[in-house]
């Protein structure tokens, strides 16, 4: 079985880490909101300059309209969730926030039994009790 998704999980663990002390230092000094539009600029950059150098030339154009709106709909989940974030950074301490941030693992196991019928094992819900603990005993000082 191949299992390079867990090198792909694993190092974006690690940026999300990095990513809440840059930000913490990065949100110092300006709005919250405005911290995430700098933000979202760069990643935009950064995406389409990858997308270019690695997708087939006519891609978008194959897109199906389901594929569209789900794309923007995630998009647009992302947003409020770096805004939210952006925010918390701003008013708590980063080693607090990014624990209760995490909690959104404790979520994507729901929605996926909901929307995607993944199953809810023993393995899953105890994972998620733990994350929730954990999140409970490191965010909430």
């Amino acid at each position: 079985m191949n299992h390079s998704w867990l090198i792909w999980a694993l190092l974006s663990a690690v940026f999300a880490g990095a990513t809440a002390v840059l930000a913490k230092f990065g949100v110092a000094d300006v709005n919250s909101n405005v911290a995430t539009a700098i933000r979202t600029s760069v990643i935009l950059i950064f995406a389409w300059a990858i997308a270019a150098v690695t997708a087939r030339p006519l891609a978008l154009g194959e897109l199906s309209s389901r594929t569209w709106l789900f794309l923007m709909l995630s998009g647009l989940a992302t947003g409020l969730s770096w805004l939210c974030y952006f925010r918390a950074l701003q008013l708590g301490p980063a080693s607090q926030v990014a624990p209760i941030d995490k909690l959104s693992v404790v979520f994507v196991l729901l929605f996926a039994a909901l929307f995607l019928g993944e199953p809810l094992t023993i393995k899953s819900v105890i994972g998620g009790l733990l994350i929730v603990s954990g999140a409970l005993v490191l965010g909430l000082k």
